[in-house]
């Protein structure tokens, strides 16, 4: 018989003794290699799935834009939606939008297509900024120009909208308050974050990086953890602070204090109940500025002590990082339409009280949206992959 390779490189003869525990030790090596190659293979398929989906869901909404178009009906948005008055869309016109619509996001199909699976293609030069800067454009109508105000009043009054529910309570008709252009500005929000992976790991990949994590040799730069650490305090910061100021307003109307406001229209409000939505959605923004907090603190990295059953472990770095994304997009979402509706700024009582916490929206969506990167550059670690 021949022989085979030494555990120097050479040959074993057939007369050789091979030394104790060589073929385990060969072939344990075979098998972690063959294990790292499996689970790079599953990765790639998720990663490829995600692109799948991003195309399957703009091809869907593209779909029911292309019916719009051709039977003229069904646009939801503009006067078809009755909660639409603060949004980008209010004012284009369905023999505008629809086919608008249609094109941008079959368009946007072909696209998430075109830059996922093992075949995406790799073109030169302008041809991948364009194709970049369409998928980025579609990214930005999904997130930030299809959603509204309604999307982040919905966000906030789940809470009591669930656990109200088996109490009849709060007395409202559910069916009118899910509509056909809610479901589409929430599947657009889903359609948008799937295309903004699908699109960003495709930059990475034609951009010489790792298409999981974004790294390349040459130093990480501002996304270093080092880095995000120091900037990622002040974007923590801002965003805390914001939802804080909106929190102070509504809270005192609910307390009887008129801050910012005429005593008319306070008393208003305690009549019909406004108030208490108010006060609702301002429990939500309190909330959501000490989990913000979180971003940079012990005990959103690590569960309190206090947390039965869960004291002491790591917090799982998604579920910090998906929930505060959606609530990122969803302000700046919010924030964009009320610039949006000049006569509705007018309406909020132009540069009073009532006015500056929600005009300042975007910039805690923006924040929000930084905070969060920087906690997620922090808690990363090395990548499995590259």
């Amino acid at each position: 018989m021949g022989g085979g390779a030494g555990p120097d490189g050479g040959d074993i003869g057939a007369g050789q003794r091979v030394r104790p525990g060589y073929v385990e030790e060969a072939t344990t090596m075979v098998n972690v290699e063959q294990v790292g190659r499996a689970e790079d293979r599953t990765a790639e398929r998720r990663r490829y799935r995600t692109g799948y989906l991003a195309a399957g869901s703009s091809a869907l909404l593209g779909s029911l834009a292309l019916v719009w178009t051709v039977t003229g009906r069904g646009y939801p948005f503009g006067t078809a939606d009755p909660d639409g008055a603060g949004s980008l869309l209010w004012r284009v016109p369905a023999e505008v939008g629809a086919p608008l619509f249609a094109v941008l996001l079959l368009g946007a199909a072909v696209t998430a297509l075109a830059t996922t699976g093992p075949h995406a293609v790799r073109p030169p030069g302008a041809a991948r900024r364009a194709l970049l800067g369409y998928g980025w454009l579609a990214v930005a109508v999904l997130l930030l120009v299809v959603p509204d105000v309604q999307v982040l009043t919905y966000l906030g009054y789940a809470p009591m909208l669930i656990g109200g529910l088996p109490f009849g309570w709060p007395p409202v008709d559910h069916s009118e308050l899910f509509t056909l252009a809610l479901g589409y500005k929430v599947l657009s929000v889903a359609t948008g974050l799937l295309l903004a992976r699908t699109v960003l790991a495709w930059q990475f990949r034609t951009a010489g990086a790792c298409p999981w994590c974004g790294r390349r040799a040459g130093g990480a730069g501002w996304t270093s953890a080092e880095s995000a650490a120091r900037w990622g305090r002040w974007a923590v910061g801002i965003a805390a602070l914001i939802p804080v100021l909106y929190a102070v307003t509504r809270f005192a109307w609910a307390a009887g204090i008129p801050l910012g406001i005429t005593d008319g229209f306070l008393r208003e409000m305690h009549r019909t109940g406004l108030v208490w939505a108010g006060a609702g959605l301002a429990a939500f923004g309190a909330v959501g500025a000490v989990l913000t907090l979180g971003l940079v603190q012990r005990w959103g990295e690590r569960f309190p002590g206090w947390m039965v059953g869960l004291a002491g472990r790591r917090v799982p770095v998604k579920l910090a990082v998906v929930p505060a994304t959606g609530v990122a997009v969803a302000v700046t979402a919010a924030g964009l339409a009320l610039y949006g509706q000049p006569e509705l700024l007018a309406e909020l009582g132009g540069g009073s009280l009532t006015l500056i916490p929600m005009a300042l929206w975007p910039v805690w969506g923006i924040a929000l949206g930084a905070a969060t990167l920087a906690y997620h550059l922090r808690r990363r670690g090395a990548c499995a992959h590259c």
